[in-house]
């Protein structure tokens, strides 16, 4: 998985997986645009781990579609063109349809729909005519094992990552002729701040165990899902859904 020269946009990536994935795609050559919602100094300590200069960081809300256009545009003049695409942004709040009145509920479902989904469907559409420019180039959507098992606690983002991984494999198919692949990861637990304080709690042994391994994922396990996925060498994967969850959930 060689990097050198290729241009790429990792959204979410002031932490966890969009961290992990923007260091390890710059260690194999790659220069980055590290895109953030609110946590500058997140986004600032990612750039300033990442291996290799001309990396660059942007602000944009992924549920606003005119910032979304502004990212895309921003990033690819920042870095010179634009290769590759990382859809990492979203967001998970629990809204159990038995506890949760329906302006909540709508609220809930508005803002996790807008940003998993319709945010990440923005920024592929915007990020196409760069990566057409460049001869082509490849689009990684991170969805979820959630998408599959159901989310009883968040419905809107099991569907939201459902959603994620149908519009993969549709715009796979539409977007091949242009040399362009398009590859959705789903991991299931993975250890980032987010999962921390489940993880800790009295129901962590329950969830690590969940895997015949004992443990959940590492960021490193799916950023090298969504590097390769990234990689020349996964173009006719185009349309797939890679599980990285440790045979915690299998599906046929």
């Amino acid at each position: 998985m060689n990097f050198t020269g290729k241009l790429a946009l990792v959204t979410g990536a002031s932490r966890g997986i969009g961290r992990g994935v923007a260091q390890m795609l710059a260690a194999q050559g790659a220069k980055i645009a590290v895109h953030y919602v609110r946590d500058a100094d997140g986004a600032q300590a990612t750039l300033a781990s990442l291996t290799g200069d001309g990396h660059t960081t942007i602000q944009a809300d992924i549920a606003d579609s005119v910032q979304v256009k502004r990212m895309v545009m921003e990033s690819a003049a920042r870095l010179g063109g634009l290769d590759i695409l990382v859809n990492n942004a979203g967001i998970y709040t629990e809204h159990p349809i038995l506890d949760t009145d329906y302006a909540e509920w709508q609220r809930q479902w508005d803002a996790i729909i807008n940003t998993n989904l319709i945010g990440a469907a923005n920024a592929i559409f915007c990020a196409v005519p760069h990566l057409i420019q460049r001869g082509g180039g490849a689009v990684v959507n991170v969805s979820s094992r959630g998408a599959f098992r159901g989310e009883a606690l968040s419905p809107a983002y099991g569907a939201s990552k459902a959603g994620m991984n149908s519009m993969g494999q549709s715009l796979a198919v539409a977007l091949a002729p242009q040399n362009i692949h398009i590859i959705t990861v789903a991991p299931g637990w993975v250890e980032t701040d987010m999962a921390a304080e489940h993880l800790a709690s009295a129901g962590g042994d329950a969830i690590r165990n969940q895997s015949p391994f004992g443990r959940v994922a590492t960021v490193d396990d799916v950023a090298y899902a969504v590097c390769f996925a990234a990689s020349d060498g996964a173009k006719f994967m185009t349309g797939a859904v890679l599980d990285v969850n440790g045979a915690s959930y299998l599906r046929t």
